[in-house]
């Protein structure tokens, strides 16, 4: 959206003096003198002005009339109207449809430019929401959900009907690490709630005593600590979808009011006295059993029942090994840009540790190993011995040879003590000869002295070399 300014204007002299005006102060300006030439902008393709100057009443009819066709075709320009009466029912109209501002003629230039120059600075902050609601769009489409097995097809299909439909709620289930919250994410970015928020709460790691108050919120003085009014997770969602992760982990008491939330589409903040409508989509994850939880007791039926309008099944990875190399090639551009690497192929002989690994961590254990093996990179393909997978499906170990170690991903370790055991370890397998070790690192003799030297690995529990 360029920063230019359409001016609808039907005095020929007010026109040119306010485009003249505008151009001065660095605007680029474009003057028309009727409803129907403003709709050939404002409709046309290709256009994308920043804000809309118009005069009320013109030739062929009432400019509010093209604000709200506008309105309702997703326009987000800022509109400001003048007119010569500033009758109170096309204010009042005006100001339901969003306009930034109505004003009255004459209008002093410099309080004019002051308010085109705000109303620039708002329809820039909303293009960069639409922006970010648009690439979420894109990211987050059924497409996003990749393979090419028939698992995959129809979790895509899945997904595709129930993103055109509004259903009220939807449970997701799967083994930890199968998609659930890309599939949620995916439920709410592609699907009838994309322009309200999303709300992502993870059940098991709220804090028992306060999981109440971060649902429903609470009031200012509801307990110790509670200094100001809270808006919970609901609130927070209304308009939007509230995705509940790990649903099962819930008390059952908290269950039952959660439960007369989506009942009553209100909640009651702790501490409070009155209702507070809210509007929400659920979807809820979990990868135990729900039925199971429900049949054990540990899970309400009724609950269960009110959230299980449909059901989404995701498999594990290794039911649909066939996607592993789709996915793997999606994910190397990702951490190449992340990393500053440039891997661009996948020797045969990774792929067959990929496929023949049975993935217990699913696809959040794949995009680990990727990203680890890209980290680690020093040429164009990836490196098999940063996988550090068994085809057995157990974890590897270091092998006799040691020719593998373990690097925690979750950030518990920084970069820089990942590259002293990574040196430490290249040095211990060649009884510390420096050059075999710079020769297995891909480093120079220098590099890796360097690098010694930095970590403090110099001399270290070996001779020198």
């Amino acid at each position: 959206m360029s920063d230019e300014l359409l001016i609808i204007e039907d005095d020929a002299m007010l026109g040119i003096d306010l485009k003249r005006h505008f151009e001065r102060v660095g605007w680029r300006t474009r003057l028309v003198r009727s409803l129907g030439e403003a709709g050939s902008f404002v409709f046309g393709p290709g256009y994308e002005g920043l804000v809309v100057l118009s005069d009320l009443h013109l030739p062929d009819g009432n400019s509010l009339d093209l604000l709200e066709r506008a309105r309702g075709e997703g326009d987000s320009r800022e509109w400001i109207f003048l007119t010569g009466f500033g009758e109170a029912p096309d204010a009042e109209r005006a100001k339901r449809l969003g306009a930034f501002d109505f004003l009255t003629k004459p209008m002093d230039r410099e309080r004019l430019e002051r308010i085109v120059t705000a109303a620039r600075r708002g329809a820039r902050a909303q293009r960069r929401i639409a922006d970010e609601a648009s690439q979420q769009r894109n990211r987050y489409s059924p497409a996003a959900f990749v393979g090419r097995s028939k698992d995959a097809e129809r979790v895509r299909d899945t997904l595709e009907r129930l993103c055109q439909i509004p259903l009220s709620s939807v449970i997701i289930s799967g083994e930890t690490g199968s998609g659930k919250g890309l599939a949620a994410r995916i439920l709410h970015h592609s699907g009838t709630r994309a322009n309200g928020p999303l709300v992502e709460v993870n059940c098991a790691a709220l804090p028992r005593d306060l999981v109440e108050s971060e649902l429903f919120g609470h009031e200012a003085g509801a307990f110790t600590g509670a200094k100001s009014n809270h808006r919970g997770f609901m609130e927070q969602a209304s308009e939007g979808t509230l995705f509940l992760d790990e649903i099962g982990e819930l008390d059952l008491d908290l269950q039952a009011k959660l439960l007369k939330a989506l009942e009553d589409k209100a909640i009651r903040r702790v501490g409070g006295e009155r209702m507070v409508p809210v509007d929400v989509h659920v979807v809820v994850a979990s990868n135990r059993n729900l039925r199971e939880l429900v049949a054990e007791k540990a899970f309400r039926a009724d609950l269960y029942h009110r959230l299980s309008v449909f059901q989404l099944d995701l498999p594990p990875l290794r039911a649909r090994k066939a996607d592993i190399d789709e996915i793997v090639a999606g994910l190397i551009p990702e951490f190449n840009a992340i990393a500053g690497k440039r891997v661009k192929r996948v020797p045969q002989a990774v792929r067959a540790l990929l496929a023949a690994y049975d993935w217990p961590g699913n696809v959040r254990e794949l995009r680990n190993v990727v990203e680890r093996s890209v980290l680690l990179s020093t040429g164009e393909e990836l490196p098999a011995e940063w996988l550090q997978i068994a085809p057995d499906g157990a974890p590897a170990t270091m092998t006799a040879a040691g020719d593998l170690i373990f690097l925690p991903l979750d950030g518990s370790m920084n970069f820089d003590t990942m590259e002293k055991l990574i040196v430490e370890a290249a040095l211990q397998r060649d009884g510390y000869n420096v050059m075999a070790a710079a020769r297995r690192l891909g480093l120079t003799r220098e590099t890796l002295r360097y690098r010694m030297a930095r970590h403090d690995l110099q001399g270290q529990n070996a001779p020198q070399r």
